[in-house]
Formats: structure tokens, sequence, C-alpha cells
């Protein structure tokens, strides 16, 4: 069983959309560490103070099947077409540990599905 990491750096007001969207194609769950991040345009300052916008990290790790279909889902979910709301990335993984239940689940999905 082939696994990819999907990082999704979004603003924190898409994590939800973004995860609910994931979770409604086949997604199992994800991981959302909070951030910071600068993009093409300055920071704001206020009085002398830089104003960075807070980002969230979204990552699922999926199986490999189900990474086109979530990318789609977070693209419209996140409106990654609109400047400035975030960006996914793929990743490929080389080992997994911990997974066991979704991988059982899955056999038993091909099982259903072709038997």
């Amino acid at each position: 069983m082939r696994f990819k990491l999907v990082l999704a750096p979004v603003k924190t007001h898409k994590t939800d959309p973004i995860v609910d969207a994931a979770k409604a194609v086949g997604a199992t769950g994800a991981t959302i560490i909070p951030g910071r991040g600068t993009g093409m345009h300055e920071a704001k300052t206020f009085f002398g103070l830089t104003l960075e916008d807070q980002t969230d990290i979204v990552m699922f790790l999926l199986e490999e099947h189900l990474v086109k279909t979530v990318l789609s889902a977070i693209e419209e979910a996140g409106e990654f077409q609109k400047p400035g709301t975030g960006i996914a990335l793929v990743l490929p993984v080389e080992q997994v540990i911990g997974m066991e239940s979704q991988i059982e689940r899955f056999k038993e999905e091909i099982r259903d599905k072709y038997l």
C-alpha cells in the first residue's frame, strides 16, 4: 500500500472547510499545525509592528488512489484560485507505521468492490 502526504498551508478560516471537504471524499482525518507565513506581498505594519496572517498547515496522509480526489476537493473548498488563500502540495511517503486500521479498511473496501 502506498501513501502520500498532502500539505496545505491555508488561512485559518479555510481550515475547517478544507478538512470537511477532504473527509467527504475519503480522507480519514487531518493534522493541523498552526503557523504563520509570508507571501508575495509585504506584511502590513501597524505602529512599527509587523502583522502577519495566521496560517494553518493541514496535513493529510492518504492512500495514493485518494490524492487527486482530495486535492480537487480542497482546492474548491479552500478557494485556491483566489490569490493568498493557500496552496497544496504532495510528497511521497517512504514508510508508515500506526496505519493498520486504515490499511484494513482499505482492504475491506477493495474486497467488497471486486468480490
